[in-house]
């Protein structure tokens, strides 16, 4: 039996050339090529996914170089810039990450995170958390580079009483404790 491509040929429909044609058309598809796509192109076309590919994994590379700079800076104004509170009685606490914690410092340490002059910052070393005391102006460079890693820096406002106001005789003081 002959196939359709010879049974064409004889009925005079196409010639020898047409059906090589079609055959080479065929086989090109089926290799995923579309018609009229030299090689050269397939090859700049390809060189040119690449590029993209590379750009795009060099991008990501700096992005991820940027930063680990970021927070090795940040781990050095901690470490370079951390208050001793090895001698703190009194326990202060704070929020990190939804949970209460306590951190023992000085009755001088107290005064001084209430009035925003020290912050209370956080960092990793290898797999333990670490919280410690570092100056307001250092906390601020550390909020810039991280701002997750700054958890307690009050910033004081004063504000007049208002004159109705009934309890402006009777301050809230800064040391209560709950």
């Amino acid at each position: 039996m002959a196939s359709l491509k010879d049974q064409l040929l004889k009925a005079g429909v196409g010639n020898q050339k047409q059906a090589r044609q079609a055959d080479h058309a065929r086989r090109q598809a089926a290799k995923g090529r579309v018609e009229g796509e030299t090689p050269a192109e397939l090859a700049q076309k390809a060189k040119a996914e690449q590029l993209q590919r590379d750009r795009e994994a060099n991008l990501k590379q700096q992005q991820l170089q940027a930063e680990k700079a970021l927070q090795a800076q940040v781990k050095q104004m901690i470490e370079t810039h951390r208050i001793d509170r090895a001698s703190g009685q009194i326990a202060y606490q704070y929020t990190a990450d939804k949970k209460v914690k306590k951190l023992r410092v000085t009755a001088d340490q107290q005064r001084q995170l209430i009035a925003g002059q020290i912050a209370i910052v956080r960092w990793q070393q290898s797999s333990n958390e670490l919280h410690e005391l570092v100056p307001a102006v250092v906390a601020e460079k550390i909020r810039q580079r991280n701002a997750t890693a700054v958890l307690v820096l009050n910033e004081r406002e004063v504000d007049a009483p208002s004159a109705d106001d009934p309890y402006a005789d009777y301050p809230i003081p800064d040391d209560l404790m709950w």
